[in-house]
């Protein structure tokens, strides 16, 4: 994305182009924070409900999973390498799991 030699005004569809790669990036950044946040939920469910059985804390497990790799197709390895440790630590502490 150049501009054009006269006066270094970008033409119609270089405009066309960064809007749409900001757009990209935009929803990019949303989906980022919407999966921190979902995360972020889950983990304080599973640490801070009582009630919860460990059959529950595991759909929810999946559930994130699931939603997480909608979100993001093919970040399953990104996904394994952040969340699913955590996760499982979490499941380790609160149910006393081995």
């Amino acid at each position: 994305m150049g501009f054009e030699q006269s006066g270094g005004v970008m033409s119609t569809r270089e405009r066309a182009e960064l809007s749409a790669h900001l757009t990209e990036k935009e929803q990019e950044a949303r989906n980022i924070r919407r999966l921190q946040l979902m995360m972020s939920m889950v983990m304080s469910v599973i640490s801070q409900d009582g009630n919860l059985t460990v059959e529950e804390a595991s759909e929810l497990v999946a559930g994130a999973r699931r939603a997480a790799l909608a979100m993001f197709p093919d970040k399953e390895l990104a996904y394994d390498i952040l969340y699913r440790p955590r996760l499982q630590r979490l499941m380790n502490e609160r149910f006393r799991l081995q």
